[in-house]
């Protein structure tokens, strides 16, 4: 297994992984009837979608497979965990690790962990969350891929930071260190008045056509400086469980909580499924 995982790992290396990921953004785009109703059938084979969730389940509903990809769900399949004190899940995907921060270090699979500080892009963002506690929610192709914010916050900053396309699943994330620090990410930082800041990181990977944010749309990807963006006069406030983005094909989200903020439910470990507005943690009082 660890020696496919290498031959995996090593052929990625060598595709043009941006190229490839922004080619299939432009299939992903198209609004031509029968290559789009194409794909989104293809997916709907392929990845064991479950289209009964789904707020339309025909597929002249979506002018591209961009469009259905990012479907909205019906009313009422993801209830939310509206107690005060629960962390709802952000998402729908399987957690791939969840627990403490230790000396600003995160687990990313069993044996290899990576810096806060390289994940973030900042020092001074990755001190707030030393000894604090993490949880790396991976979205497979078939889950709902809208994000939403697990605890009420208002955002502070935002910061994009561009890097790699490697593909998230759990055969890279076990045989290529820095996985998460080196691949194209945004990090949005959040201040709340249960928890203080937090952060939600939306980290890209390979096929994925794109990152968006309800606040700024799309995040126009590709290689260039960090960039980053000041909120704190904006009063973006949102409320638990509200939408705050989604991607455009697999791939994972990050959450930072600082010392002694909150707790992980004790059912949250590797490879459990999750669903979006579930609690998976407490604010500690």
């Amino acid at each position: 297994m660890a020696h496919r995982a290498d031959l995996f790992v090593a052929l990625q290396r060598v595709l043009p992984k941006h190229a490839l990921s922004r080619l299939i953004a432009k299939a992903a785009e198209s609004k031509i009837p029968w290559l789009k109703n194409a794909l989104i059938s293809r997916a709907i084979s392929a990845f064991n979608i479950n289209m009964a969730e789904a707020s339309s389940d025909d597929l002249d509903d979506y002018e591209n497979f961009n469009s259905f990809f990012t479907r909205a769900l019906k009313d009422g399949v993801r209830p939310l965990h509206t107690a005060k004190n629960s962390i709802a899940c952000p998402a729908d995907g399987v957690i791939s690790q969840a627990g403490p921060i230790s000396k600003n270090r995160i687990l990313q699979a069993k044996g290899i962990d990576y810096s806060v500080s390289r994940l973030l892009g900042s020092s001074a963002a990755a001190k707030q969350y030393e000894d604090g506690s993490f949880a790396t929610i991976y979205l497979s192709p078939r889950d709902y891929h809208r994000v939403h914010i697990p605890l009420a916050g208002t955002l502070i900053h935002s910061r994009y930071v561009p890097g790699e396309l490697f593909s998230v699943n759990d055969q890279t994330a076990q045989a290529l260190p820095d996985l998460f620090a080196r691949n194209e990410r945004l990090v949005c930082e959040f201040e709340s008045d249960q928890v203080g800041a937090f952060t939600v990181v939306f980290v890209g990977a390979m096929l994925v056509a794109g990152i968006e944010t309800v606040w700024g749309g799309f995040e126009k990807p590709g290689p260039g400086a960090v960039r980053e963006t000041d909120f704190t006069d904006q009063l973006l406030g949102f409320s638990k469980g509200d939408e705050i983005g989604r991607f455009k094909f697999g791939s994972t989200i990050i959450m930072l909580f600082q010392d002694q903020k909150i707790q992980w439910d004790s059912n949250i470990a590797p490879q459990k499924a999750v669903s979006m507005g579930e609690k998976i943690g407490s604010v500690k009082s």
